[in-house]
């Protein structure tokens, strides 16, 4: 995949807006509604949030690293994607609010929780700040030379603009699933 380095950021803006707009909507039910579970193997509304503040802990601080690190480096106008990243990418992509790939979370990024509280909506919010500014900051970094490594291993590094698609379709992949669960709720 190849595309102007603005229109990705701004594509990647957009989704990170309308899924702050959609947590902060989870803010209107009650801990039960967010905690409530449709079957013992199936996550709540906040275990769904849990699982991307997690992996936000480990991915926004690499990101902001090599974001800053990578400031006043020469730019190109096009990001031109990886085969590895755009593989992960497209594996997290919802196509029309439809998760088409389910997968098993690693451990470490599942939520064990059963009853977590308004403090992990507020928690994804601030994240959700941050990852905007981070997006801004990239208009002025190369969205292609500038590498993230990823949280499986720190061996492999995905390039800056592959690791905020992965991210973000991920952050849009699980808000998907806990409006879907909002819709179900029956209390």
């Amino acid at each position: 995949m190849q595309t102007d380095s603005n229109t990705l950021i701004e594509e990647l803006l957009a989704i990170t807006e309308r899924a702050t707009n959609a947590v902060k909507k989870f803010k209107e039910l009650t801990p039960q509604q967010l905690n409530h579970r449709i079957s013992v193997d199936k996550w709540s509304i906040l275990q769904c949030i849990e699982h991307l503040n997690l992996y936000g802990a480990f991915y926004l601080p690499e990101i902001e690293k090599q974001v800053l690190a990578n400031k006043g480096v020469a730019k190109s106008s096009q990001f031109k994607s990886g085969i590895i990243g755009n593989y992960f990418a497209n594996l997290m992509k919802a196509r029309n609010g439809n998760i088409i790939k389910k997968m098993k979370s690693p451990k470490d990024k599942t939520p064990t929780s059963s009853e977590l509280t308004i403090t992990t909506v507020e928690r994804f919010l601030k994240q959700q700040e941050l990852l905007k500014s981070l997006l801004v900051q990239a208009r002025s970094i190369d969205l292609t030379k500038t590498k993230v490594p990823i949280s499986l291993t720190k061996f492999i590094r995905l390039r800056l603009g592959d690791t905020f698609r992965f991210f973000i379709y991920h952050i849009e992949r699980h808000i998907s699933q806990a409006e879907s669960i909002r819709a179900n709720l029956q209390f």
